[in-house]
C-alpha cells in the first residue's frame, strides 16, 4: 500500500520544499495539499469538524505554487491536491495551471477536485450554492476540451471554449468512460461524503473517490463499484484513495482487505520539528 500525506501548509509551517524532501527521503509516495482562497470572518457555514474553525484554513498557501516547490526538489514523490475548489477558478487559466504543472514534474500530478463547505468563500467567487456540483462538472468538461490532443471546442452552460491550441498536454494518456466518451487529463479524483449524487459524478467523469477521514468503507465501496459498473466503467479502473487519514496498523489492513492501494495520512499544520517527527511515527506504516 502506497502512503502519502496531507498538511495545511501555511506562512507559519513547514515549508513546501523541506516536507517533500523529507517525504521522498523516508519513502513516502505523495504530497496532497488543500485549498482555500480565503476565509470570511463573518462565516456563519459550520466547520466540517465542528467547534471553532483552525487558523490554518485562513493561512493555506496556493497549492499550485506550492507543488511547483515540492516537485523542483523531488523525482519520484506524486503530488496532489485534496482539493481544488474548481468552482473557484476560471477554467481555463486552471486547465492551464494544472497541465504546466503535471508537465513539468513528469506527470506526477493527480488532481482531488470537489464542491467546498463554505458558501461565504464560495460566494465572494460569484457561485450560486445549490448550483455547484452542476457548475464543477461543466468546468471539467471545457478543461478536457482543453487537454484534449487535437483542438476540441466545448460548449456548456455555464462556460464554453473555442477549438483552440492549447499546451502542455497532461501527461497520463487518455481513459475510457464508456458510451464513446473520453476522459483526458491527470488522475482525477472526487472528494465528498458518500452519497448518490457524489458517486454518480465519480463514475460520470473522474478516476475514483477521496472519501475524507476514511470511515465507514466497508458500506460505501461496495455501492460506489456498483455505480462505476452500471455506468460503463471498467471495474479495475476504480480508485479509492482515503483521504486525511490517522493511521494505524488494523486500520491501514482494513483498506488493503478492500482493495484500497493508496492512503493518503493527516499530518499537523505545523513547524519543521514537529512535523519531521510525525512522519518518523508514521514510517513504520511504509
Amino acid at each position: 500500500m502506497r502512503i502519502a500525506a496531507t498538511i495545511f501548509l501555511t506562512d507559519l509551517t513547514v515549508s513546501p520544499t523541506g516536507l517533500a524532501r523529507a517525504l521522498e527521503q523516508r519513502g513516502f509516495s505523495g504530497l496532497y495539499l488543500p485549498e482555500h482562497t480565503h476565509i470570511p470572518v463573518s462565516r456563519t457555514t459550520p466547520a466540517p469538524m465542528g467547534g471553532e474553525l483552525p487558523e490554518e484554513y485562513g493561512r493555506t498557501l496556493d497549492p499550485f505554487v506550492a507543488l511547483g516547490q515540492a516537485s523542483a526538489v523531488t523525482e519520484r514523490l506524486d503530488l496532489g491536491t485534496g482539493i481544488t475548489l474548481v468552482t473557484q477558478h476560471d477554467p481555463i487559466a486552471l486547465a492551464k495551471q494544472v497541465a504546466t504543472l503535471d508537465h513539468l514534474c513528469g506527470g506526477r500530478f493527480t488532481l482531488g477536485i470537489g464542491y467546498g463547505w463554505n458558501v461565504e468563500e464560495a460566494a465572494d467567487h460569484g457561485v450560486e450554492w445549490s448550483g455547484r456540483r452542476e457548475l464543477v462538472r461543466d468546468r471539467m468538461a471545457l478543461m478536457r476540451a482543453l487537454w484534449a490532443p487535437e483542438p476540441t471546442a466545448y460548449e456548456g452552460v455555464y462556460g464554453s471554449v473555442q477549438a483552440s491550441r492549447a499546451y502542455p498536454k497532461p501527461v497520463r494518456p487518455a481513459r475510457d468512460l464508456g458510451s464513446g466518451r473520453t476522459l483526458h487529463g491527470p488522475r482525477t479524483l472526487i472528494g465528498g461524503a458518500a452519497g448518490p449524487k457524489l458517486f454518480a459524478a465519480i463514475a460520470d467523469h473522474s478516476d475514483g473517490w477521496l472519501p475524507i477521514g476514511g470511515g465507514g468503507l466497508g458500506e460505501s465501496v461496495p455501492v460506489l463499484r456498483q455505480v462505476w459498473e452500471d455506468a460503463g466503467r471498467d471495474p479495475k479502473d476504480l480508485q479509492v484513495v482515503p483521504y486525511a487519514v490517522r493511521p494505524n496498523a488494523g486500520k491501514l489492513a482494513y483498506y488493503e482487505s478492500l482493495g484500497i492501494e493508496e492512503v493518503v495520512v493527516q499530518l499537523p499544520s505545523a513547524g519543521e520539528a514537529e512535523v519531521l517527527r510525525t512522519l518518523d511515527e508514521f514510517t513504520p506504516y511504509l
